[in-house]
Parts: structure tokens; sequence; C-alpha cells
């Protein structure tokens, strides 16, 4: 047996398989565990599938930090699983104050970008979710109705561990729970929720423009939702 993270690839092959409960991935026959030392034991084959094949593009040392995948199907397994019911309510909360509803006072110019890029998600969101939320400007917080929030609330509470570890970096990175409800359900792709997200940053970049450091970081969040999304797929 074997914990997830290894110094050093020792093994010549890694294949994904059925399991009990699921599919796995062997390293010369043996089964990879979490850091935690749960079995990887992942919903779908196709999941197995991209993990094995993040095991198998190792050269050498092993890089966690390139293998995606991996991490988000050993975060499932090790910490959603065990607190699904807190980690649900944490991001339902997001719908209380989602960045779709606070709108800027000023420029007229970009109050009108943010209404024209989210009010279609907001309609999507009150005809499709059973969800009406309210809309400020400012940043005041302002209550939403019950009714709405219970609704998002049980749309995430009906996912599975393996969902939620996808649906987690989809919101927390967004911002937004609707944006990523709305990736969840085909309404958008990762990429256009991502460009949904960042109409305020991207609105001061074209006034100020953007440096080195600023951009890196943007690069790093940009990279974590879109693989969120493509998680979310995999989960099937």
């Amino acid at each position: 047996m074997m914990s997830g993270w290894v110094a050093k690839r020792f093994w010549t092959a890694a294949v994904a398989e059925p399991c009990e409960g699921g599919f796995t991935v062997r390293l010369d026959g043996r089964a990879v565990k979490t850091p935690a030392r749960t079995p990887l034991v992942v919903p779908t084959l196709a999941m197995a599938q991209a993990i094995a094949d993040e095991w198998q593009a190792q050269d050498g040392k092993v890089k966690p930090e390139t293998m995606p995948c991996t991490r988000s199907a050993n975060s499932a397994l090790d910490k959603v699983s065990p607190q699904f019911t807190e980690v649900a309510g944490l991001l339902a909360a997001y719908g209380a104050t989602d960045l779709l509803c606070y709108r800027a006072v000023s420029p007229a110019a970009l109050t009108m970008r943010q209404a024209v890029a989210w009010d279609p998600l907001l309609e999507w969101a009150a005809e499709a979710m059973g969800a009406p939320l309210v809309v400020t400007h400012g940043i005041v917080p302002i209550a939403q109705p019950d009714s709405s929030l219970a609704a998002l609330t049980a749309f995430v509470q009906r996912q599975s561990a393996f969902h939620l570890a996808g649906f987690h970096d989809l919101v927390a990175i967004s911002g937004s729970l609707v944006l990523a409800l709305a990736v969840t359900q085909g309404r958008l792709s990762a990429q256009e929720a991502w460009a949904l997200s960042r109409i305020d940053e991207t609105w001061q970049a074209e006034l100020w423009g953007t440096d080195d450091e600023a951009a890196e970081s943007e690069a790093v969040r940009h990279g974590g939702l879109l693989h969120a999304g493509r998680f979310y797929g995999l989960c099937g």
C-alpha cells in the first residue's frame, strides 16, 4: 500500500480500472491512496483516467501542483466527505451575498456593462432554479428572499462529495453561487463564467493597466476555475 504523495516516481504504469464502489488508479498494481490513507475510489472511469494520466506524466520527482484532478479527488475524499454539511452550507451562503447582486454605483458605463452581462443570469436563476434575487447598487448588504436561498441551498445539498469538491472552487473563485450553478447546469462554460466574474477587474485593467504580479495571480485563479469546471464534469 502507498500514500497519495511520494517523493519520486517508482512505477512504470499508472492504470485506471474498476474497483469495488467505483474506479481507482493502480501504480504497477498497487492502489493509490489519498494523503489521509483513504482508498482512492472515484465515481467515473473518466475521472480515474484523468488521474492516471497525471501520475503517468510525472517524471522523476512527483509534483503535486501538476496533478489537479488527483488533488481534487483527494479533497473530495479527505475533506469534503467527512464534513459535507459544513462545506455545502458554506457554499450555499454565497447566495445571500452573490457577486451578481452588487452593482457599481458609477460610472454609468460600468453599471451598464454589469447589467447587460449579469441580468440574464439572474433571470435564469429565477426561472430555472426558482430563486429570484434582489439587486442593489453599492456594498451595503441587502436581504435576499428566504425562499430563494432555500432553493439554492437545496440544490447544493443534493450534490455528491465529488461534485461539491469541484463546485467549491467554481463558487469561491468566481464569488458567485449563480455563476457556479450556471456552469454546472450547462448554462455557461467555465471560461464564460470566468469572464463574467471579472467584469470589475477588467474595467479597472482597461483604465489603469495591470502589473505582472496581478496578472500572475489572475492566471492562477483562472486556471483554478477552469479546472473546477472540468473536474465537475468528470464526476458524471
